[in-house]
């Protein structure tokens, strides 16, 4: 590349590139050619990620608790409700995570917000989070 360009590297501490500075005029040419590049790139994915369904089967397996799991799931922030999480046609909540030590976690479609179901030996916590603005 010709030096009269100006380009500037831009390195890490061990002189990896990192980004690249190019000179305005430069990018007023280029644009229209890297905008639909940059633009798929910046598209939030359509697709959902993937419930996580075995870790939610292994809670399942390994429960023991002086209650019975219940998959009803409500939002303290927006109302929303159903009695089965999983069978529920509407699927108003979303699974995002799953453990053994007794954390399900769910996504509310209608409003946002972040449910956490903490079970204990004899009994659940239900904490939520509002949606981000």
């Amino acid at each position: 590349m010709s030096d009269s360009l100006q380009l500037l590297y831009l390195t890490d501490a061990d002189k990896h590139v990192q980004a690249v500075q190019i000179p305005w005029e430069l990018w007023r040419k280029i644009e229209p050619l890297a905008r639909p590049v940059l633009d798929s790139l910046m598209k939030p994915s359509s697709e959902e990620p993937v419930e996580p369904l075995p870790a939610f089967e292994e809670f399942l397996h390994y429960w023991d608790f002086r209650y019975p799991y219940s998959p009803a799931v409500n939002c303290p922030h927006c109302g929303a409700a159903t009695q089965n999480w999983r069978d529920d046609p509407a699927h108003p909540f979303r699974l995002t995570n799953a453990n053994l030590g007794g954390l399900l976690v769910f996504h509310c479609r209608a409003c946002g917000a972040t449910i956490r179901q903490k079970h204990f030996r004899d009994h659940m916590a239900v904490e939520h989070t509002a949606p981000k603005a």
